[in-house]
């Protein structure tokens, strides 16, 4: 086996692409993912069952299986409903949908850790509720989410190969589409691997400043 550094420069173009669509997909699956996961974690604290029990069910379901089945049922499934998506939108409503679903126990524990005496003090100033929540509670709760959520954001990244299934050419399903092209896989396969290591450690590295910052 030999390599090949023309191999590696014809490769970095379409790599560039597939950079993109990658971080796209990332960016746009963590935000529906965070926005989601506070959303379920409100509504299981809903004073009715009648709402608390269809979310824990629908969040239950969702994280108990797999994300490629996930995906192949919002692509192949939905469009005989009348909905039809992109497939890019597909893969970042799935993305989004499948992690928020973890997000939901992560602010569920950050929630559960605010002191009991944060909640009697909001309670004895008279706070209205959505004071209460946006002033008192989720403000401390945000500090100790933060590494969790980071976690799950990397996790995010290296779940975006399974979006090459449902036709998204991004980092990895570029690399495949040049491989069989040029029957060269040892080049293109090699410079995705690095380029996962680099883009998670610059997340990490991220979070981590980000983290400190709210813990001042």
């Amino acid at each position: 086996m030999t390599w090949d550094w023309g191999a590696v420069a014809d490769f970095l173009p379409y790599f560039g692409k597939g950079l993109v669509v990658t971080l796209e997909a990332l960016t746009l699956g963590s935000l529906i993912s965070f926005a989601l996961g506070l959303l379920w974690t409100l509504l299981m604290r809903a004073p009715t069952r009648w709402v608390r029990w269809p979310v824990g069910v629908f969040t239950e379901f969702v994280r108990d299986t797999p994300l490629l089945v996930q995906l192949f049922f919002l692509f192949y499934v939905l469009p005989e409903a009348g909905v039809t998506l992109s497939p890019l939108t597909t893969g970042v409503l799935g993305l989004g949908l499948h992690y928020s679903t973890y997000t939901m126990q992560v602010y569920r524990a950050g929630i559960e850790a605010v002191p009991t005496g944060q909640w009697e003090a909001a309670t004895a100033l008279s706070l209205p509720v959505r004071r209460t929540w946006t002033a008192v509670v989720l403000p401390q709760a945000v500090r100790r989410v933060v590494p969790p959520l980071g976690n799950y954001v990397i996790a995010m990244l290296k779940d975006t190969p399974m979006l090459m299934t449902i036709g998204v050419l991004e980092m990895l399903g570029r690399a495949r589409l040049v491989s069989q092209q040029h029957f060269q896989f040892t080049e293109p396969l090699t410079v995705i691997g690095i380029a996962f290591v680099v883009v998670s450690y610059l997340a990490s590295l991220l979070l981590r400043t980000l983290e400190r910052r709210l813990v001042r």
